[in-house]
């Protein structure tokens, strides 16, 4: 080897001083550690090698009709039909801040048409993956978008990763009370009053994963107002709007009231659950700002945030959202297909809860239709989880959380039996 390459080959040591000198059969990867699994993935995997007759997935976080079946949206398919058989549609690269006409339908949809913070024009809009508006954004915070202490987070700990993972620094404030298996407000609001100021707040507008609660408007009015006080910043992840209630307008209820109060915010929506595009990462980022000079400083943040991570956003699963919500006709179809989904799954909590009843199972099990949405905690232990899994069949998580969606009018009765067996005897 010459001494030039030997040169290199120490240099190399020395920036990855990981990697060791290459020897016959030995991999430079060796030292490499295995990630654990993911949860979900894994729990998923265990389903579907499963073999039992009885077995139940209410794991995965996606909605599943009566049959247990996935569901594509039949206004989905016809958006899908219209843009195949559109003969000037190209592939072309989508600007960096996505398709126009879905980042103002998004945006009008979560703040709502008439919202002043339109008129102002003092929205930044922004088309990308869901999880990546997340990761976007605690970039631009790392590049001084805005000054922060601390992004607390709510059980996520896939969100805090997000964010962890561009410098920013992630706790946890309480939200689920076990004891009533309810909202913990006098917990999270002495979490915002002692919390450094200006820190940050991820909130869920509706349909709260993984506990399935969420505030009331006098609840939100009196977390608008701890926030206000203490000067924090609201960043509300959306991502179940009409799925929760069927009602559109009453699901983003909670953005559209901090707007109203004059808060600057962020809203990370995503389109996943309620259009069914889970594949196609179908995302908006809205940014509510002051004034138009600070919306176009932030923009310029965001463009070069955006760049540096994905340089331009995917374009089907906005084009399909952007096709919808932009024809009144199909939007009106789009509302009663968010409705058959959420009526199904609210179906479905009366017919746990009435199961439950029935046979008496220890405990009060009214949380399971006063929650709403996709999910629910369902109070159920570790190893009462263990005892579903093993003996029943049943996939759920280890804390409890189940996916309604999985519940059907075929199941449920099975599934009930489960927990009045595992809640009497561990």
């Amino acid at each position: 080897m010459s001494s030039h390459s030997q040169a290199s080959t120490v240099r190399l040591q020395q920036i990855n001083g990981h990697i060791s000198p290459r020897h016959p059969g030995v991999s430079v990867f060796e030292k490499v550690a295995a990630a654990p699994e993911d949860a979900i993935f894994a729990l998923t995997a265990a389903y579907k090698a499963d073999s039992h007759p009885n077995k139940v997935n209410l794991g995965v976080g996606a909605y599943r009709t009566e049959e247990g079946k996935p569901w594509v949206l039949p206004v989905v398919k016809k958006a899908d039909h219209i843009l195949v058989d559109d003969e000037n549609l190209d592939h072309e690269y989508l600007p960096i801040l996505g398709l126009e006409p879905f980042r103002k339908a998004a945006t009008a949809l979560i703040l709502g048409s008439d919202s002043k913070a339109i008129e102002k024009d003092a929205s930044v809009l922004l088309s990308v993956y869901p999880e990546l508006a997340l990761c976007t954004q605690g970039l631009s915070f790392s590049l001084g978008t805005i000054p922060s202490k601390a992004l607390l987070a709510i059980f996520q700990s896939r969100l805090g990763a997000i964010f962890s993972g561009v410098g920013i620094p992630v706790l946890e404030y309480p939200y689920w009370d076990p004891a009533s298996k309810g909202l913990h407000l006098q917990g999270m609001l002495e979490s915002m009053q002692s919390a450094p100021r200006g820190s940050i707040f991820l909130l869920h507008p509706c349909a709260h994963n993984p506990t399935g609660v969420d505030p009331t408007p006098d609840q939100w009015q009196q977390i608008a107002d701890a926030m206000e006080a203490k000067g924090h910043f609201p960043f509300f992840d959306c991502a179940y709007q009409g799925f929760a209630s069927g009602n559109l307008h009453k699901d983003a209820y909670s953005v559209r009231y901090f707007v109203s109060r004059g808060f600057e915010l962020f809203v990370a929506q995503s389109f996943s659950k309620n259009f069914g595009l889970y594949s196609e990462r179908a995302g908006n980022l809205t940014i509510v700002a002051k004034s138009v000079q600070v919306k176009n400083q932030i923009e310029s943040q965001i463009a070069k945030a955006q760049r540096a991570v994905i340089s331009n956003p995917p374009a089907y699963g906005s084009r399909i959202v952007s096709l919808v919500l932009g024809d009144p006709k199909l939007y009106k179809e789009w509302e009663q297909n968010l409705a058959t989904m959420a009526n199904r799954i609210i179906d479905m909590r009366r017919a746990l809860f009435d199961e439950l009843t029935k046979l008496g199972t220890p405990g009060d099990w009214k949380h399971i239709v006063d929650q709403i949405g996709m999910f629910s905690f369902t109070g159920l232990s570790t190893p009462q989880v263990k005892v579903l899994k093993e003996k029943y069949h049943v996939y759920l998580t280890d804390n409890g959380r189940i996916s309604m969606a999985g519940l059907t009018s075929r199941n449920v009765k099975y599934f009930a039996q489960a927990v009045d067996n595992a809640v009497r005897h561990h």
